[in-house]
């Protein structure tokens, strides 16, 4: 999985999943049949209440595990993916992303909440980005995104004054948001919970996730001019497809559409 460029967090979500499948029937992953293999997915939908990503993520598992280690034919171990639900993801309000991002007194978590509304940046990308990765001369960020896939995200003026500020006060060494531990990465709970206390700080009564800002950033790109193509771009995401949902959540102005009966309006 290295080889073909896996982040290191997808393997660990892999090896685990092979790792459970293997404790529950107590046997080694190579002597686990692929009947087994169906009958555990039964039991973690309908006992375990598993989400769909989890079914996904053990299914890739068991085909990496079947093909590329044990080389046996896929032909025989075809199994359908469930259909995953299409939920549109909660969002901020303009005024409420403005809201959150200043609710922290910490500078510290206000530039983290800043850079991850203003970027879109994914938790996990904002957590192991670099120093090195601000090109103040350009006026962006590098991203090493899912899978190591390299992109690149301009950054505003204030923007970029506000991570000069924060280096001066807090002097990172080597990642942008750093610990306790000088080197150490910030922690994804650690930011969870800057999110939830500065969203009841500030009376928002929606549900928070880590990823609300990433949202709410695609949206209001949409509401204000940015194509599909450039948004998908500056999101990481492979499929336009991905990008689209969030088509659903902008509040376009419909009142700008031309009639096309209308001569004058073409």
């Amino acid at each position: 999985m290295r080889i073909r460029n896996y982040s290191e967090r997808t393997i660990s979500s892999y090896l685990n999943s092979i790792k459970k499948l293997s404790e529950y029937y107590n046997l080694s992953p190579g002597r686990i049949t692929t009947s087994q293999l169906k009958s555990y997915l039964y039991f973690l939908i309908q006992k375990e209440k598993a989400s769909v990503s989890t079914i996904n993520i053990t299914l890739s598992a068991w085909k990496i595990l079947q093909q590329d280690i044990l080389h046996r034919n896929d032909d025989k171990i075809i199994i359908k993916r469930p259909r995953r639900e299409k939920k549109l993801p909660a969002i901020l309000s303009p005024q409420e992303a403005l809201m959150l991002i200043n609710a922290p007194n910490n500078y510290k978590h206000r530039t983290l909440l800043k850079l991850a509304y203003v970027t879109g940046m994914r938790r996990n990308e904002i957590l192991h980005a670099r120093l090195q990765d601000i090109d103040r001369q350009r006026k962006l960020i590098k991203i090493r995104g899912k899978g190591n896939k390299q992109r690149e995200i301009p950054l505003s003026d204030e923007l970029i004054e506000a991570l000069i500020e924060y280096y001066h006060r807090y002097k990172p060494s080597v990642y942008i948001f750093e610990g306790n531990i000088p080197g150490k990465a910030y922690s994804a709970s650690s930011m969870a919970n800057i999110i939830k206390k500065a969203a009841n700080k500030s009376s928002i009564k929606k549900i928070i996730s880590p990823h609300i800002l990433r949202h709410s950033f695609a949206t209001h790109m949409l509401e204000k001019g940015v194509n599909l193509k450039r948004l998908q771009l500056l999101l990481g995401h492979n499929s336009m497809k991905t990008t689209s949902v969030y088509l659903h959540l902008a509040d376009t102005d419909k009142a700008g559409i031309p009639d096309l009966l209308k001569t004058e309006d073409i």
